[in-house]
């Protein structure tokens, strides 16, 4: 008896495995599918720029590290960098106060010299070019980093210099940190990183504050290989960075009177606690996509945010994103997505009327006769500048616009209950055709044993 039962009741349990399997299948697969996401921006076409700048003072002739002086250690640290460097990357060398051996501060603050051109690199010659450097004068770093902006141009990729000094600036003015300030201001997305040989309180600060301007960073330098392997996540770093420069562009705080702006990556200024207005048009069936960061390039109070809002040409909100901060971060930022499909009752209002939207927003009549509507992108932040601190120029500020399709709203005809009620449907079925499943072959099991 037990050789006719268990075949059969096998067989009915495979048949109800089966059909739970294409049921499943079946539902899941009427699930609609993610849209894709819109491309990424083109790579760019030119190749990562990365200008060195050496250091060539007098106290880089001291012995303090591993038994070496500190030219010493730069030099077969960025020997090393050089035999590493990436193909695609262009590199060039420049240093400061090496070629003037005089007593004369003005002549000697004039000095940087370029030691090798940013381009493709000639490993043996630019090897060759850094072990010929002496040690010599004074240290004029504002000057060297103005030049080093030069020597890398514009252009559609960010640029990267590397600093490699023991000392602060001997020769101010320009103070470097008002020089790395007025370069982040230029909008040319110039990225300046420090690295110190020299461990004094006041050399530190200053190279802080010329990374923070330009939202680099500081590295306080104790060996050769430190250095060596610091300078290679630097220049690596390079190839990360934006495919595309910033363009820039100036917020007003009215909406009527803002730039209009299409898809693309913008850079402003904006002052602590401002609020900065932009113009977006969107058509029916298109969605806006939004991402705003704020740079703290100075010392700044706790307990920050930011706050980016969509609004009618009217001021009536549509979406808004946030971020809130505490000092622990170099950088606040927050996006949004809105839909002009959202709002369709406002798009297909008479222009007699100024019929009010399904969210309270009006459309103005060029907007219903156009079938676009113009959204206003508000950026506000809530930063304050520690005692002392300069609030001039404004905090450095990169905005983000894409439209693209809009994607079905989760609440609407196209998308049902939501692809998450239609998934927790499947499931919900999948586990009530397995407890069936479960339970019948509990009772099989039971009645197998009664029958032995």
């Amino acid at each position: 008896m037990i050789t006719t039962t268990t075949p059969r009741r096998t067989a009915r349990a495979a048949a109800l495995l089966g059909a739970l399997a294409i049921v499943a299948g079946t539902v899941l697969g009427t699930l609609p599918a993610h849209a894709d996401e819109p491309g990424a921006p083109p790579a760019a076409t030119e190749a990562p720029k990365v200008d060195l700048i050496l250091d060539g003072s007098g106290s880089m002739r001291t012995i303090d590290i591993q038994g070496k002086s500190r030219m010493e250690v730069a030099q077969q640290s960025i020997a090393e960098v050089i035999d590493a460097l990436p193909n695609e990357t262009e590199f060039g060398i420049r240093t400061l106060g090496a070629t003037y051996p005089g007593s004369d501060q003005k002549e000697g603050c004039k000095d940087t010299q370029q030691l090798y051109r940013v381009g493709k690199t000639n490993k043996v010659e630019a090897k060759t070019a850094v072990a010929t450097v002496r040690p010599t004068g004074w240290t004029p770093i504002g000057i060297a980093l103005r030049a080093a902006a030069q020597d890398l141009g514009t252009g559609p990729t960010t640029r990267r210099i590397v600093l490699i000094t023991d000392g602060e600036d001997t020769c101010a003015p320009p103070d470097p940190c008002d020089v790395a300030r007025e370069l982040a201001s230029q909008g040319i997305h110039l990225v300046v990183d420090t690295l110190g040989l020299a461990h004094d309180d006041k050399t530190r600060q200053q190279l802080i504050c010329i990374a923070n301007a330009t939202g680099g960073t500081f590295t306080d330098v104790r060996t050769q290989e430190q250095l060596t392997k610091r300078v290679k996540q630097l220049v690596n770093r390079a190839q990360d960075t934006h495919a595309i420069t910033p363009a820039k562009v100036s917020g007003t705080d009215k909406c009527a009177d803002a730039p209009l702006l299409t898809p693309g990556v913008y850079t402003d200024r904006e002052k602590f606690s401002e609020h900065r207005v932009y113009r977006v048009p969107v058509k029916a069936g298109e969605e806006l996509r939004a991402s705003v960061s704020v740079t703290p390039d100075r010392a700044v109070a706790r307990d920050y945010g930011v706050l980016l809002r969509a609004t009618d040409s009217g001021g009536q909100e549509l979406v808004r994103g946030s971020d809130a901060g505490s000092g622990r971060t170099d950088v606040a930022s927050t996006g949004l997505r809105w839909s002009a499909a959202e709002d369709d009752d406002s798009a297909s209002a008479s222009p007699s009327t100024g019929s009010t939207g399904s969210k309270g927003a009006k459309g103005t009549s060029s907007d219903v006769l156009s079938g676009t509507r113009t959204v206003c992108l508000v950026v506000s932040n809530s930063f304050a500048a520690q005692a002392g601190v300069q609030a001039d120029p404004g905090l450095p500020l990169e905005l983000t616009v894409d439209v693209a399709a809009a994607s079905p709203a989760p609440d609407g005809p196209a998308m049902g209950l939501g692809r998450g009620w239609i998934l927790l449907g499947v499931l919900t079925l999948a586990g009530l055709l397995a407890g069936l499943i479960f339970g019948w072959l509990a009772r099989w099991r039971i009645a197998v044993w009664r029958e032995n």
